[in-house]
């Protein structure tokens, strides 16, 4: 699948090259309704906070000096998005900064359980993977809208081991959600919540370094970014990287982050795998935070079991290996009971309810990803190459 026209279930490409304005503008100018609609999804949820047009414009500017201390080449990148698309700089400052931007405003936490999402991820090294190779996979459970503001974007960088090629799944307008790059580099992320967050400002929006992990040449750089910045409320980060040994075998390796804002936590694959919903895992993490963000998405406990259950399943009691038709099926296992591992959308179709908008399978070996949008339907994995 190649250029921005797209099948009509598919999600639409974007390529860009060239300077950080140059890219931004050609992601502007190639889904210039997206980020219309992306921006008008958060000023929506925000105005249901009561924070007027005026008052978010106000914040958005405000983050100005962060952005452009952390990387003054996203801020560029931002203003090419805003002029590519015909809009202000401020949607696409909302797009990407949308919680870190409303620190301080009275009515904070109600507002920030309406802009996080849920999300279930998975790792499965090359020793259990029916092809040898690295598999990474991600459900992305958040606004229904997002069907129609969702893109791939194809970041071409120079594509050497310094400045790896990105293939990156987000929202149009925004720099990152999750994806991999060309040295191997995968990262996805989910919502955790604790009773640390939403006090201190942020170093940087968490949607920039997510950017700035898949930029990076490795786990180990990724990983030293991560450490070097302040979060202003929890989140978790799975980050894996594949590649060949000198042999010519396919080798990976994967880590958990559990991010606080002020201290992370990890966790390291067991039996060849890693699985992470949206509740804390790591023993010390549990014994030093409160856990918060169970109240919101319970069914975070059965996720967790479900996908691990059938991933070991396959391992001890099945052929001996994970192929990709095993990870499609524990991520779209619905039992509704229990909340499902795949969420439907509500029949009624209001803009307030969730669905999994997206379920990626990353194969970062192979320079490939393929991403359902609506794969609560048959048929709805489309191939991505970087």
């Amino acid at each position: 699948m190649h250029g921005i026209a797209a099948a009509i279930e598919s999600f639409p490409e974007v390529d860009v090259c060239g300077s950080p304005f140059q890219r931004g503008r050609q992601h502007g100018a190639a889904v210039p309704e997206r980020i219309v609609r992306s921006a008008r999804l958060y000023r929506r949820q925000l105005a249901r906070q009561n924070v007027c047009a005026e008052r978010l414009s106000a914040l958005a500017l405000g983050m100005l000096p962060a952005i452009k201390r952390f990387d003054p080449d996203y801020l560029e990148e931002m203003q090419g998005i805003a002029r590519g698309a015909g809009v202000p700089l401020e949607d696409v400052i909302l797009i990407n900064c949308r919680t870190e931007m409303l620190f301080g405003h009275g009515e904070l936490a109600a507002i920030c359980k309406e802009l996080d999402d849920g999300c279930t991820n998975l790792v499965v090294l090359p020793e259990n993977a029916e092809s040898g190779r690295l598999m990474h996979a991600h459900n992305w459970d958040w606004r229904e809208e997002c069907l129609d503001t969702g893109i791939v974007l194809r970041i071409r960088r120079g594509g050497d081991a310094l400045e790896p090629d990105l293939l990156i799944f987000t929202e149009a307008g925004g720099l990152a959600r999750h994806g991999f790059n060309s040295a191997g580099l995968s990262l996805t992320g989910n919502f955790l919540s604790s009773d640390r967050d939403y006090r201190q400002l942020a170093d940087v929006p968490l949607v920039l370094v997510r950017r700035k992990m898949l930029e990076a040449p490795s786990m180990n750089a990724a990983m030293k970014l991560l450490w070097r910045t302040r979060r202003f409320c929890s989140n978790n980060l799975m980050l894996a990287q594949a590649g060949v040994s000198g042999d010519g075998q396919h080798v990976g390796d994967a880590v958990d982050l559990e991010c606080a804002p002020d201290e992370i936590f990890w966790l390291t694959p067991q039996h060849g795998l890693l699985v992470h919903a949206n509740h804390w895992l790591c023993p010390v993490a549990r014994s030093k935070l409160r856990e918060q963000g169970l109240a919101v998405n319970p069914d975070s406990l059965y996720r967790q079991r479900s996908v691990e259950t059938a991933m070991l399943q396959s391992i001890n009691h099945g052929p001996g290996k994970i192929d990709w038709a095993t990870v499609k099926r524990a991520l779209a296992d619905d039992f509704s009971g229990a909340g499902g591992v795949l969420r439907k959308p509500d029949a009624e179709g209001v803009d307030a309810h969730y669905a999994t908008v997206a379920t990626t399978l990353i194969d970062a070996a192979s320079r490939t990803m393929w991403i359902a949008r609506k794969p609560y339907q048959p048929g709805a994995f489309v191939e991505y190459r970087l």
